[in-house]
């Protein structure tokens, strides 16, 4: 789909900017296989493109294909869906990913979009402090 197509669809849209690392300390690998850092970076001119509208199914979707990565994996779906218990139990989204920023470029695409998708969500109706959402997200 197209920028147009999708916000005459409802979707709102968001940029996700990609950051290169200037300094990056990994201290330790947690339980859930993520790991601690300590990072130093600067955004990027160059961006994913999210367009996201809420829907009343209670669903968090993913709309756009990626063949290189299942939506139960996808970093962006994965934030979406720590926002659910601050919502109501009809409050669901569609999420659409436009590409840009290069995957495996360590540039931070994927934590660059789930970063912008909590943002967004909580812009568009989920009232949660940003220290809340930094305490979800991390």
């Amino acid at each position: 789909m197209q920028a147009n197509e999708l916000k005459e669809n409802g979707y709102q849209e968001f940029l996700a900017p990609a950051k290169l690392n200037l300094f990056l300390h990994v201290i330790n690998k947690r339980l859930d296989g993520y790991h601690n850092i300590q990072t130093v970076f600067q955004l990027i001119d160059l961006y994913d493109n999210l367009f996201i509208k809420t829907n009343e199914s209670g669903l968090i979707r993913r709309t756009s294909h990626h063949s290189n990565i299942q939506e139960s994996d996808d970093l962006t779906i994965k934030a979406a869906h720590l926002l659910k218990p601050f919502a109501n139990k009809q409050s669901g989204a569609d999420i659409f990913i436009k590409k840009t920023i290069p995957m495996g470029g360590g540039l931070g695409g994927g934590s660059s979009d789930a970063a912008t998708a909590l943002i967004a969500l909580n812009a568009m109706g989920l009232p949660i402090d940003s220290a809340r959402i930094t305490r979800i997200s991390s």
